[in-house]
């Protein structure tokens, strides 16, 4: 798809999914408002891809409701327009509900779903000027079987999913496009920097890459689907899961058999990489 002078909002752009879709969107010419916490990591990429578009960034917390507002004033007056918002942002703090303080456990909420939220109700005016758009969200397969460990975390990809779907069809005809990506284990920080506290059951299923959720983020936003799973046989496994619950007890055995053992290669690749860096 071709993103000539259009301007593309992604929260969590600094890193991981969130930098791999700015470099596609980068590459297929749109103007970026990248946002994160980490103003360094954000200009680190900015820098990057100041190379091939326009890029601005914005270090803001996305469940601070005063700075979602600020952050589309800014690319408003920067690119003189805004067509895609992609929810990207996510936070996650793996435990037990009652191991976990409930601070964290609101702030799973806030950020995984009450930003996206606040974030694509600010958006529509602004997708309206531009003559329509899309909103992206950046969903999970642990919000349509249950993951352990993950249950807020599974929670606010549910609502995520629900909320897109809902948003849809409210718009429906308006030229503003929702969808959802709902991937499972994604070969960033995000899951392998925390492999030890991930549940063996998310290692059961194949492993996308950023660059493979930055493409279906960006085929979205052309195309007529409103939930692209990944990858395609785990979004079958847990849709089944979903509507049988009472299989889920059966055949999680299984799966977190398998998933362990991939979690023991890839705790030993780690293991290998980090014995073999120079500063060991």
């Amino acid at each position: 798809m071709i993103f000539n002078d259009k301007t593309v909002i992604i929260t969590g752009g600094s890193e991981g999914v969130g930098a791999a879709t700015a470099r596609m969107f980068a590459d297929a010419g749109a103007n970026l408002m990248l946002v994160a916490r980490d103003k360094k990591k954000l200009d680190a990429i900015a820098e990057e891809l100041r190379q091939k578009t326009r890029v601005e960034v914005f270090a803001m917390d996305v469940s601070n409701a005063e700075a979602c507002v600020d952050v589309f004033k800014k690319a408003s007056f920067e690119f003189g327009r805004v067509d895609v918002l992609v929810n990207n942002a996510g936070y996650h703090k793996r435990g037990n509900v009652e191991d976990i303080d409930a601070s964290d456990l609101g702030n799973i909420i806030n950020v995984n779903l009450k930003a996206p939220i606040m974030l694509s109700r600010i958006a529509l005016p602004y997708l309206r000027e531009s003559g329509g758009g899309a909103i992206i969200n950046v969903g999970s397969l642990a919000g349509r079987a249950p993951i352990p460990g993950s249950a807020a975390y599974a929670a606010s990809k549910a609502g995520l999913r629900s909320f897109t779907y809902a948003l849809g069809v409210e718009l429906a005809g308006s030229g503003i496009k929702l969808a959802v990506v709902s991937p499972g284990p994604i070969d960033t920080g995000f899951i392998m920097a925390d492999i030890d506290a991930t549940s063996d059951l998310t290692f059961s299923q194949p492993i996308s890459t950023a660059e493979e959720v930055a493409q279906a983020i960006l085929d979205l936003c052309g195309n007529n689907v409103r939930e692209q799973s990944m990858p395609k046989i785990s979004g079958w496994l847990t849709m089944i899961m979903y509507l049988f619950p009472g299989l889920n007890p059966r055949i999680r055995p299984m799966l977190e058999r398998r998933g362990a053992k991939v979690k023991a290669r890839l705790r030993a690749e780690r293991k290998r990489r980090e014995s073999d860096s120079p500063d060991h």
